[in-house]
């Protein structure tokens, strides 16, 4: 399973990147409303620090005319942009439009909270789906049931579009989706964090540190 970041903040993108653990970034409205300056600029910047990587870049509009003109002046910003659409009828239009007429631009279907949504959205060509795995615990539903009930009717159907978990909450939700067969999870730089520690590893470096120092002094004696 990799790891996207999901941020639009600068500092946390360019701290992940030096972990070596990040395959992509995913950013939507609310992460980038966080942000100062130029959104134009902020893309940019962003796709430049991935690389080849793949950035997520959601349209506003609401109607599939409208995403697909608005995926086409946020895929000139980079190569290596990914439209991200919410799921319903207009979006399906528009990843369909994008996904196969002319230059052809990858498409990340958001909002899932479905499998059937899943299904529709890797018939009409997306190259990413994200169920959200937190909102659909909020309402007592089994975000984590729904990512493994994706990614095997995918499996079984031979579907080449990928999984993305998304809604991480906690470090818990990474492991469950990694077991349930997500391609990717995308996880808040908070998460990542927590991710790397343990009370265990924190002590066992704190009784390292603790020895080599008493065996320092005892050669100094």
């Amino acid at each position: 399973m990799k790891f996207f970041l999901d941020s639009a903040n600068l500092q946390e993108i360019e701290e992940a990147i030096s972990w070596g653990v990040i395959s992509g970034i995913t950013t939507n409205p609310t992460l980038v409303s966080k942000e100062t300056g130029s959104f134009n600029e902020l893309v940019k910047e962003i796709c430049r620090l991935l690389q080849d990587k793949p950035v997520s870049v959601e349209v506003l509009s609401t109607t599939s005319g409208g995403m697909v003109e608005e995926a086409g002046r946020l895929a000139a910003l980079a190569e290596n942009i990914v439209i991200k659409i919410p799921m319903g009828a207009e979006g399906l239009k528009a990843v369909y439009r994008l996904s196969h007429e002319g230059k052809k631009v990858p498409c990340n279907v958001t909002l899932v909270f479905s499998a059937n949504q899943a299904l529709l959205a890797s018939r009409a060509g997306a190259a990413y789906v994200s169920p959200f795995v937190g909102r659909i615990d909020d309402i007592s539903w089994d975000g984590v049931g729904l990512v493994k009930e994706i990614t095997n009717i995918f499996t079984c159907h031979k579907l080449d579009t990928y999984v993305i978990a998304a809604s991480i909450r906690h470090p818990v939700h990474v492991e469950q989706v990694a077991v349930a067969g997500a391609h990717v999870a995308t996880v808040p730089f908070a998460v990542l964090q927590q991710m790397s520690r343990h009370p265990l590893t924190d002590l066992g470096i704190e009784r390292f540190l603790a020895d080599w120092e008493k065996t320092r002094r005892n050669e100094i004696i």
